[in-house]
């Protein structure tokens, strides 16, 4: 049985880049950690927060990369000058990706009090209708006015 897919759906012209995506995103191994929200906090504005207790902002970073909203955790592992009767906070690195869709952009990103709050905004697209005019080849023109 062959699998129909998203992208080949014949009513669904040009969306097969949106198929790469999800299937990107699949793959991107986001684990549990961070722990995260996302909340609509508007008619086009949304909000992703990260738990990100023991980053300190130098140890953070948040790219863009193509329509791919990519946030990085790297600290500093200090272990070898302290000396751990208990250690249950684990000095580890994380990446988390989100997948942007066209029209969205990153507003800005706030630390504070271990969490990091990233703000997106998506610009409404214009209502446009446009009248496509028809052509006759130069070729069919005499049979079009023969009536053929």
């Amino acid at each position: 049985m062959t699998k129909l897919s998203f992208g080949a759906h014949p009513f669904l012209l040009g969306f097969d880049q949106l198929e790469r995506l999800v299937e990107r995103t699949a793959k991107t191994g986001n684990e549990g950690y961070p722990p995260y929200n996302i909340e609509q906090i508007g008619e086009t504005a949304y909000r992703i927060t990260l738990a990100v207790a023991g980053f300190s902002e130098d140890e953070l970073s948040i790219t863009e990369e193509d329509r791919q909203l990519v946030i990085r955790g790297r600290q500093v592992d200090d272990s070898a000058r302290r000396v751990f009767l208990h250690r249950g906070i684990a000095a580890r690195q994380f990446q988390r990706s989100f997948v942007l869709a066209d029209g969205v952009e990153v507003a800005g990103a706030v630390l504070q009090n271990g969490l990091l709050h990233i703000a997106l905004q998506r610009s409404l697209p214009d209502s446009v209708v446009r009248k496509i005019e028809i052509s006759v080849p130069k070729s069919d023109a005499g049979r079009v006015k023969n009536g053929q």
